[in-house]
């Protein structure tokens, strides 16, 4: 029963992405990409060394240290009051759905190009995730503990000396994990102007430059995949105060206090509520003449393309995770390939789907197809990795076959329930992803935000906004619900539930 409802699920998706890959606009614009795509190529294999700004790789590290340690500390506070208030469980979800470039964006408008931005840029929205997930870790958590603690023994005891130190190991390799999330978000906020890696990417880049982003591209992967040496639970205080007095020194912005209380007080209140008494209904008549094209012009075609473009990159994701996993797998590649499998997956993982996208757009010209790719190639090296970890941990019969039969007979079966709870987990947050393509040119809910934050029309972008968070909500509740449904929603959906090797 559980097979043909996998079968079902996954073939519903697949005709809703042939059927969105119809109306999509995917077609190659550039007038000779491949000459670019050579030029690329070259300076890939001679990439400049001496050109890397240092200081840009040091910056990224603080924002991404600072950010991510403020996001888990604010998210353990509100994960312990998460399932008793519907407030906190709203809250953290508006947090989460809203990406890190929104944030910014935003945020410049009262710290300018400051640290506070790149700092909150990734702690806000990081607070919401670390809410969710380590209230899930809480409650997964063995109450064993907890039943042999004497009478009378205080709620703020029991979980300090019960509970706690049943998550304390999970809470940290999922900590340390979204720290390399950090530092992938932090290189994408040097896109709007703060002195990351992305900052000087976008630069060589739009310069052809390609020998100087290899570099620097080279030393960020290093940085990635050398994490779990730097960043231990030893060296993280060490690390956490070392990035705030490293962090830059910020440009503009004037008074913050004013620039908030501006900001909330007049230019994000929509226009006509700004102007008129709120208690009038010819105010409120106005707020919905107001509204209504923004609705009509801006939000449901927004949410359309943002659908489509998620879509097909969802069943994208799907089909290069289904024929990666293998390469990161001893039982398919031995004990030799396995490495190089999982190098070629943490170096495709490790680049934000914002900035390949970017260079996609280089090479390609404007359309959904370098948003398509960039999402399916980044999400299905995840995906991808997280199965490899799935396959050896099966136990195989001494008489297994070998080959393409162990593969379609013995292991994918096995792991389809897994790798739909994978997908399903990844959905919404390949719709959050595919919201900001917009800032490139791509017709989704961004490329309405960042024109209404361009034109300073603020009450405009968050209502564009609200409409990405509405969309992200309703996106995770039929995630949640098919998981239910599919009886896979106890499976592993994080790196930190995934075997360990």
């Amino acid at each position: 029963m559980n097979r043909l409802a996998f079968g079902n699920t996954s073939l519903l998706f697949l005709v809703g992405a042939v059927l969105c890959l119809a109306v999509a606009d995917i077609a190659i614009t550039a007038l000779n990409p491949w000459v670019e795509i050579l030029r690329l190529a070259r300076g890939i294999l001679r990439p400049d060394f001496l050109s890397i700004e240092a200081w840009s790789i040091v910056w990224t590290v603080a924002f991404a240290v600072v950010g991510v340690g403020i996001g888990a500390s604010a998210g353990f506070l509100l994960a312990i009051a998460f399932p008793h208030f519907a407030a906190v469980r709203v809250s953290a979800m508006v947090l989460r759905s809203i990406h890190e470039l929104f944030w910014a964006l935003l945020l410049i408008q009262v710290f300018g190009l400051g640290p506070a931005t790149g700092v909150l840029a990734i702690a806000i929205p990081y607070t919401g995730i670390f809410a969710k997930v380590f209230a899930e870790m809480i409650e997964e958590a063995d109450l064993a503990a907890e039943r042999v603690l004497p009478d009378g023994t205080s709620a703020v005891s029991a979980f300090a000396f019960a509970r706690l130190p049943e998550v304390a190991e999970r809470f940290k390799t999922y900590t340390l994990y979204r720290l390399e999330c950090g530092l992938r978000s932090t290189l994408v906020l040097g896109f709007v102007g703060l002195p990351t890696v992305g900052f000087h990417l976008e630069g060589y880049f739009k310069q052809g430059k390609y020998a100087e982003a290899a570099a620097l591209l080279g030393v960020f992967y290093v940085l990635i995949g050398t994490r779990r040496l730097w960043a231990r639970p030893a060296t993280v205080p060490l690390l956490f105060v070392g990035s705030l007095l490293l962090l830059p020194e910020g440009i503009g912005g004037g008074s913050s206090l004013a620039n908030l209380v501006r900001f909330v007080t007049h230019d994000i209140v929509p226009f006509p509520l700004r102007t008129g008494d709120v208690g009038s209904l010819t105010t409120w008549s106005s707020f919905a003449a107001w509204l209504q094209p923004i609705v009509w012009n801006k939000i449901l075609p927004g949410v359309w393309n943002t659908i489509v473009l998620a879509q097909i990159a969802l069943v994208g994701m799907g089909i290069l995770a289904l024929v990666l996993f293998p390469l990161v797998s001893r039982q398919f590649v031995g004990r030799i390939g396995q490495p190089a499998g999982r190098l070629l997956l943490v170096v495709v993982r490790s680049t934000p789907e914002y900035m390949l996208a970017y260079v996609l757009l280089q090479l390609l010209g404007p359309s959904m197809l370098p948003a398509i790719i960039a999402l399916a190639v980044h999400n299905g090296a995840i995906v991808g990795y997280l199965m490899g970890r799935h396959a050896d941990a099966l136990d195989y019969r001494q008489d297994a076959p070998r080959g393409l039969n162990l593969y379609a007979y013995d292991t994918a079966p096995r792991l389809f329930g897994q790798f739909l709870a994978y997908s399903l987990y990844r959905w919404e947050i390949i719709v959050r992803e595919s919201a900001i393509f917009g800032i490139l040119g791509v017709t989704t809910l961004g490329y309405y935000v960042d024109a209404a934050i361009s034109e300073l029309r603020f009450d405009v972008a968050i209502v564009l906004i609200l409409a990405t968070v509405g969309l992200c909500a309703v996106i995770d509740a039929l995630s949640r619900g098919l998981r239910r449904t599919l009886r896979i929603s106890t499976l592993a959906t994080r790196l930190a539930d995934a075997p360990a090797r």
